[in-house]
């Protein structure tokens, strides 16, 4: 994946610095240490009628997308296959990174055991292959097409927006 491009948001009455000031842009590399290690996460999901529905789950970072597990008939499920979009944060309130990205339900086999195998060395030993058959579970590959991070000690100058190139 190419380099996402950063910038400073729009965030108009928050004292917001501009892009050289304060800490200055955050950089990917960052994000993306506080994506990895975040232990938590919250995906955001939107019923069919439009009513918001946030949810947590065990997640990991692998292949520059956010993979996590769910039943066939879990809401979170339930919604991104009407409605594919979802946002995604660490369990940090105060230094977040936040996604926005496109989910899909992966059923290769060879991508669903790379998934396996980065919970099980984040989170231990907790399913096996049999839990992740499509058939029975669903594996979801949430790839960014943006993400907002700030950092709690530079609130003014750390707000970092990344935009994510669509060919990538």
């Amino acid at each position: 994946m190419a380099e996402p491009i950063a910038s400073r948001p729009y965030m108009p009455d928050y004292g917001i610095l501009g892009p050289d000031e304060g800490t200055g842009l955050l950089d990917w590399r960052w994000a993306e240490l506080q994506i990895t290690d975040s232990r938590n996460y919250w995906i955001g999901t939107v019923w069919p009628d439009g009513r918001p529905h946030l949810t947590p789950v065990w997640a990991v970072w692998l292949d520059e997308a956010v993979w996590f597990s769910c039943g066939l008939r879990a809401r979170k499920l339930r919604n991104l296959r009407a409605t594919p979009y979802v946002t995604v944060s660490t369990q940090d309130p105060e230094s977040p990174v936040v996604i926005d990205g496109l989910a899909e339900v992966i059923r290769d086999f060879p991508a669903i055991s790379g998934f396996l195998d980065a919970s099980t060395a984040k989170y231990g030993p907790m399913m096996d292959m049999d839990f992740l058959d499509p058939e029975t579970n669903a594996t979801v590959k949430v790839t960014p097409t943006s993400a907002f991070a700030i950092r709690h000690d530079d609130f003014a100058g750390s707000p970092t927006r990344w935009i994510f190139p669509l060919d990538a």
